[in-house]
C-alpha cells in the first residue's frame, strides 16, 4: 500500500466525528464501531486495554455528563500502510470541574474502503509532582 495523500484531511474529519460522538453520552456508545474486536489498543491514563468490548467498557464508565472540548491543533501523517497518524492537543472540561489540557493520538488503519482506530493513546495535561 502507499502513502494516502488525504491524511490531513482524514484526520481533521475523523476527529470532528470522533469528539462529536464522545462528547454526547446519548452517542458514544457508537464509538464500538469505530476499534476492532480484538486488534484495538487504547491506553486511558495509564490503563492499558485491548479490543472493542474492553475499550468501550472504559469509555462508558467515566461518569461525567458534560464536555467542553476546545481543540488546539490536529496533527497528522500518512502511513506506509495506508494508515493515519493522528495527534491532537486541546483543553477539555468535564461537568464543573476546572478546565485541562489533553493530548490524544491515534493510529487509524485501513479496513477496505474505510478506518478502524487501531490505537488510542489519551492523557491529560496534569503534572502533579511529589
Amino acid at each position: 500500500m502507499a502513502l494516502n495523500s488525504q491524511y490531513d484531511a482524514i484526520g481533521k474529519g475523523f476527529i470532528q466525528q470522533y469528539y462529536t460522538l464522545f462528547d454526547d453520552p446519548a452517542q458514544r456508545a457508537s464509538l464500538a464501531n469505530m476499534y476492532n474486536v480484538e486488534t484495538s489498543f487504547m491506553t486511558f491514563e495509564g490503563v492499558q486495554l485491548q479490543g472493542a468490548v474492553k475499550i468501550m467498557e472504559k469509555l462508558n464508565s467515566l461518569a461525567f455528563q458534560k464536555i467542553t472540548r476546545l481543540v488546539t491543533s490536529v496533527d497528522s501523517q500518512p502511513m506506509f500502510d495506508g494508515g493515519v497518524l493522528i495527534n491532537v492537543l486541546g483543553r477539555l472540561q468535564c461537568d464543573e470541574d476546572p478546565p485541562h489540557p489533553y493530548m490524544q493520538s491515534f493510529v487509524l488503519k485501513p479496513l477496505g474502503d474505510t478506518f478502524f482506530i487501531q490505537h488510542d493513546i489519551f492523557r491529560l495535561g496534569i503534572h502533579d509532582v511529589a
